[in-house]
């Protein structure tokens, strides 16, 4: 028997692939790709990790690194460690109440959490099961009054940062997701074979499809009353992104949130800069994972460019193809201020529920450690490009 039940192998995941891996045996097929997927041929997808495997670090010797500090404050909160667990919807399909298996790893550990607002847990249920503020996700939707309405119930729950994502204008084209049935509505195949595939999973099935409370998005049950499965908030939600925002639309949510509000999905200078001028206080370099526009620039390299747009007027955060402590330390090297985890904890989660997520955290915490002494570094907020070659 594994830590996270049985294994064939009779391992013990020892990093965030290995969480992966754990995922795909546990999940049914259209869920681990939903997870796992990215755009029309996924080259963005694949670039965001390659682009981090590609950046070599400089090993120094000979210096005292006997001490060194991880800790970090990211929009007035102290962090244990420059990591946030980024917004991730449809958790609570991977594993059971997974958003409230999600918030209480990153509570214990001493990192915030963001609730999706495509979340299966709902605000109140998350704030309920921990005592720490928690940030919150927003998409600007046709229906402001809802949007407003999601503010209010955030901002009663405690919490204090809003992260308004703005690259889903439209809907990105996930072929993995058109294949696997997980687009709305299904056809008598794709039900088919979903079904087929439920069957398989077995564990999954008796623990989070029935042995739970019903998959409904908890945040929007009050805008789709009566919905009964999933496919039905989907449809309302894929009809709520709105093509035509605008940075006009920031000031419209300063009026209804009096917290942090960070900017999720900038990765061009100007925009990054643009937003600065909106009133931000900070923005993430995100292409969305790479399940939105492919061939964009992988969010390494548009981090450099964003940090120099906005000049320290705000903090800059950074999400995409994260998968070590090493990972970490090259963003932030690169100028971000602290780094997201989705897919990270998303893959955790759905092998192993809370003690993965924590264990992830731990190990990307070690990671950083380590690769910090063998740079010579003794403080996260002292990472800067000496720390890379050829940068």
């Amino acid at each position: 028997m594994g830590l996270f039940g049985d294994s064939s192998l009779n391992l013990t995941p020892a990093s965030v692939r290995d969480h992966r891996r754990e995922a795909r045996r546990r999940l049914p097929r259209q869920l681990f790709d939903y997870i796992d997927g990215g755009a029309y041929e996924e080259s963005t997808l694949r670039a965001n990790e390659n682009d981090l495997g590609a950046i070599e670090l400089r090993q120094r010797v000979m210096r005292d690194v006997s001490d060194i500090r991880l800790s970090t404050v990211v929009l007035g909160g102290d962090l244990r460690i420059p990591v946030v667990l980024g917004p991730v919807g449809l958790g609570g399909m991977f594993a059971r109440r997974a958003e409230v298996q999600a918030a209480r790893a990153a509570e214990s550990f001493g990192v915030p959490f963001c609730e999706s607002t495509v979340s299966i847990c709902s605000i109140e249920e998350v704030a309920e099961a921990t005592s720490a503020p928690f940030w919150y996700q927003l998409y600007v939707m046709r229906d402001r009054s809802y949007a407003e309405d999601l503010m209010a119930r955030a901002a009663a729950a405690g919490c204090e940062v809003l992260v308004l994502t703005v690259d889903l204008a439209v809907v990105g084209e996930r072929y993995r997701d058109t294949r696997n049935g997980m687009t709305v509505p299904v056809g008598p195949l794709g039900k088919a074979l979903k079904g087929l595939d439920l069957v398989r999973h077995q564990k999954w099935l008796r623990d989070v499809a029935l042995g739970g409370r019903p998959l409904t998005f908890g945040n929007l049950e009050k805008a789709v009353p009566g919905a009964s499965s999933p496919e039905d908030f989907k449809t309302w939600v894929d009809a709520q992104f709105d093509p035509s925002v605008t940075w006009d639309d920031l000031a419209w949510v300063r009026e209804h949130w009096n917290g942090r509000v960070v900017v999720k999905g900038v990765l061009d200078p100007a925009d990054a800069a643009a937003a600065a001028s909106a009133g931000a206080d900070a923005v993430v370099v995100s292409n969305h994972g790479g399940r939105q526009l492919d061939g964009t620039p992988s969010t390494i390299s548009a981090l450099p460019g964003v940090v120099e747009a906005v000049g320290g007027r705000i903090e800059v955060l950074f999400d995409g193809g994260v998968r070590s402590g090493l990972d970490v330390l090259k963003a932030m090297a690169l100028g971000a201020d602290a780094v997201l985890l989705g897919r990270a904890w998303a893959w955790a989660v759905a092998g192993g529920g809370e003690a993965a997520v924590a264990q992830v955290l731990h190990t990307i915490e070690k990671e950083l450690h380590v690769a910090m002494a063998l740079c010579g570094v003794t403080d996260v907020a002292e990472l800067d490009r000496s720390v890379l070659l050829g940068r």
